[in-house]
């Protein structure tokens, strides 16, 4: 009986460890991947005023892209300060998508 247990408990140890190299694996399998942005602020949300913040680690120049829920792009622009302008949208629930150097980051924009 003290067997028994011995090699079921030996055989859930290797196979957890199995799974937890398999996951490292899965993790590490492409490395060109975009990371994410490091110190990404994105104020005020949901916005009132017309005027977004975004402010990053870096604080280099960004290419912002603005969809709507049903995927259709309404706004490309690239941004060198933290301010950008989105008095032009209609209020409503969008997906803004950041990209920073070699970095990329996607949030929900709310816009009242």
């Amino acid at each position: 009986m003290k067997k028994n247990y011995f090699y079921s408990i030996l055989l859930t140890v290797f196979f957890c460890s199995l799974s937890l190299k398999a996951q490292e694996n899965k993790q590490q399998a492409n490395p060109n991947a975009p990371s994410v942005i490091e110190g990404l602020n994105l104020y005020p949300n949901p916005v009132n005023t017309g005027k977004v913040y975004i402010s990053t680690k870096n604080d280099g120049e960004k290419e912002i892209i603005i969809f709507d829920l049903l995927g259709k792009q309404v706004l490309q622009t690239k941004l060198s300060s933290k301010e950008l302008n989105v008095s032009n949208l209609t209020p409503g629930v969008y997906i803004i998508k950041i990209n920073e150097d070699n970095s990329t980051a996607t949030r929900k924009l709310i816009i009242r």
